[in-house]
């Protein structure tokens, strides 16, 4: 008896349809961030955060193959991902534009390894890049957190191509 399900032969939608079905899910938004060789700094905003593991303490998020960053995040062996609060709608706009540099604007501490810490955030992980695995269009990229903070608030969302707010406590 064959227990295998075949493949489907094609696709009843397209890359249109599959963006917007992908809307329906609420995420969080985050800005993940680092510090360059030359010490400066780079961020983007990405809602593609998820855990993987509690012990040891792993998360995920992915990354475009067409992201001018990915040779940084690539190559880097820490980043922060930083969890944003409500009210921080303009800092996760200002992460996903090209141009002008965010941190010449946004308000950020160091982290231990002299990584960029934004202020506000909800929560952050100080994460080593632990392992890259190429899927689709993406880089999935897992960290080892080896650091984290809760400043419990209200969080921003993500949702049918809107910003939103949990409004809880």
């Amino acid at each position: 008896m064959n227990t295998r399900s075949p493949r489907a032969t094609e696709r009843g939608f397209d890359s249109a349809h599959f963006r917007q079905a992908l809307s329906q899910f609420a995420t969080g938004v985050t800005v993940i961030t680092t510090r360059l060789a030359d010490g400066s700094f780079r961020g983007l905003t990405a809602s593609s955060f998820n855990s993987v593991s509690l012990e040891p303490p792993l998360v995920l998020w992915s990354l475009s193959n067409g992201a001018n960053s990915l040779p940084i995040f690539t190559g880097n062996s820490h980043y922060v991902i930083n969890v944003l609060a409500a009210g921080q709608e303009d800092l996760a706009r200002r992460f996903s534009r090209r141009g002008e540099d965010p941190f010449l604007t946004a308000e950020y501490e160091l982290s231990r390894t002299g990584q960029p810490i934004l202020k506000g955030a909800v929560a952050w992980f100080e994460c080593h890049n632990r392992s890259r695995y190429p899927e689709g269009d993406h880089v999935i990229f897992v960290g080892e957190v080896e650091e984290c903070a809760v400043h419990a608030q209200p969080a921003l969302l993500f949702h049918g191509g809107k910003f939103g707010t949990t409004g809880l406590r």
